[in-house]
């Protein structure tokens, strides 16, 4: 059975890979016009977010098959959350002065952190 330590320790290590893949290491490109569905800026953030995952997993032992499913899940998920984002904001033409702005962010970011909260489950199970 895994301990509650360990299940804790992964979902920081997920949280902190969500930090630096979606603010430190997401730039200009991975951000302009991914209100298109397919945007291969939007695609290579998501590629990130899923290698970054892939480390995550296998620091605490899983097998590669495991990784490679959740990650090919975890990409397109996070790729449709994001594009939904990014549709509805430049749809509303939301800017960060607007409160629509911050509850397209807050939703987006709770999307991410509920997919994290999924992906640990199945992991447990």
């Amino acid at each position: 059975m895994i301990q509650y330590t360990t299940i804790l320790l992964l979902f920081a290590a997920l949280q902190i890979k969500h930090l630096v893949a979606d603010f430190f290491l997401q730039n200009a490109k991975m951000i302009q016009g991914r209100e298109k569905y397919w945007h291969m800026g939007r695609a290579m953030h998501a590629g990130i977010h899923v290698f970054l995952t892939a480390i995550c997993f296998a620091l605490f032992g899983t097998s590669l098959l495991f990784i490679f499913w959740i990650v090919v899940a975890e990409f397109i998920v996070h790729f449709h959350i994001d594009w939904g984002k990014a549709r509805y904001s430049v749809d509303k033409k939301l800017t960060p002065e607007q409160p629509l702005y911050w509850y397209a962010m807050g939703t987006d970011q709770a999307l991410h952190q509920l997919t994290y909260i999924a992906m640990v489950w199945v992991w447990v199970a």
